[in-house]
């Protein structure tokens, strides 16, 4: 454990931004998981309303920095194009 001010300082920032980011890490991974098993069931509306949601969600993962922003862009396209396929049949 630290023991100059600064460094207790740190560490207690540092313990607030990892229980943050596990928040919504463990978001963007539920979201992703809904928007699959949406398709997996074959609704098209209701995937696409949970596709709406899950960009909505890595979108700002990435913009706040959790989630590198091309990894949520990447995220993204690939859940829009599986849903796309999976509306289309």
């Amino acid at each position: 454990m630290a023991r100059i001010k600064s460094g207790i300082k740190r560490h207690k920032q540092s313990l607030k931004a990892r229980a943050r980011n596990r928040h919504v890490r463990s978001t963007v991974k539920t979201a992703v998981k809904d928007v699959r098993s949406g398709i997996a069931e074959g609704t098209g509306e209701k995937s696409a309303e949970l596709l709406r949601k899950a960009t909505s969600i890595l979108e700002r993962a990435g913009s706040k920095g959790v989630l590198h922003k091309k990894t949520a862009s990447r995220k993204v396209s690939r859940l829009a194009k599986a849903v796309h396929k999976a509306t289309k049949k």
